[in-house]
């Protein structure tokens, strides 16, 4: 099975209106480069039903730490930066889009993390 798991930082407090447009930002920019590098996995995960998990992280350095540990893996992933019109300041990172990619290969990086 494939999945795609995006981490949203919790520290920021953001409405739950915001979180699920910047959850569908990170979901959409790693599904068009999925498709780009990597058709298989797209294909896969397409089919299954574009599973995704919504994660919490405590903040910023989670992020960046989740997307080291992904891109030295070869992980799709893509943070995502807020444009600043409603709730938060204009480029502030708000999440970040993981995979697709194989559930077992995602879940030992990011399965010690709670449900958002």
């Amino acid at each position: 099975m494939v999945k795609m798991v995006i981490a949203v930082r919790k520290d920021l407090e953001m409405g739950k209106g915001k979180i699920a447009a910047q959850v569908a930002h990170a979901a959409v920019s790693c599904a068009l480069i999925s498709m780009k590098k990597n058709k298989k996995i797209f294909s896969e995960w397409l089919s299954e039903g574009q599973k995704k998990v919504v994660i919490k992280v405590d903040g910023l350095q989670e992020i960046y730490k989740l997307n080291e540990i992904c891109r030295d893996a070869g992980i799709i992933t893509q943070i995502i930066t807020d444009a600043g019109y409603t709730q938060i300041m204009p480029g502030t990172v708000t999440c970040i889009g993981i995979g697709p990619d194989e559930d077992e290969i995602l879940d030992k990086i990011t399965g010690a993390y709670h449900l958002l």
